[in-house]
């Protein structure tokens, strides 16, 4: 794995601005965080509202999701009203939360890299980590 993402993960959604469908990208390991899923027994980490105002996501992050996932960067954009931490045995990992920049889905482009969009409900079979994970970005999301 890139040593960029050894602490980090992405979540990457599309938000129509008409219609406000939100899908989350699920990948080929039946997984949402990106590039690789969290390790087992992961947990969602309660951290003080004060010490997730002050972080700001790395200012390489998309270029390096974008190099990584092999898409433009122009397709995709950082919400920063998302930073969440997730304890794992091999320490805190990042959770970021990355939009679809386009008017429509991209489902031909993310079925060509092996993954789906999927409606939040879709996802109930996800980690109990990732469900956290996903029920605090929905409603991220749906406050911005």
């Amino acid at each position: 794995m890139n040593a960029f993402f050894a602490k980090r993960r992405v979540i990457i959604y599309y938000n129509g601005a008409i219609s406000a469908l939100t899908l989350f990208t699920q990948f080929a390991n039946e997984c949402v965080c990106y590039p690789t899923p969290l390790p087992a027994l992961s947990e969602y980490l309660e951290l003080d509202e004060q010490s997730a105002i002050l972080e700001l996501p790395p200012a390489n992050l998309i270029p390096e999701v974008c190099a990584h996932f092999g898409i433009p960067d122009d397709l995709l954009k950082v919400n920063p009203e998302y930073i969440e931490r997730v304890d794992t045995a091999d320490g805190i990992i990042t959770v970021y939360l990355v939009q679809f920049t386009l008017l429509d889905p991209p489902n031909a482009l993310m079925t060509e890299k092996g993954a789906k969009l999927k409606r939040l409900t879709e996802l109930r079979q996800s980690t109990p980590a990732e469900l956290d994970l996903l029920r605090r970005a929905y409603a991220t999301i749906m406050e911005s």
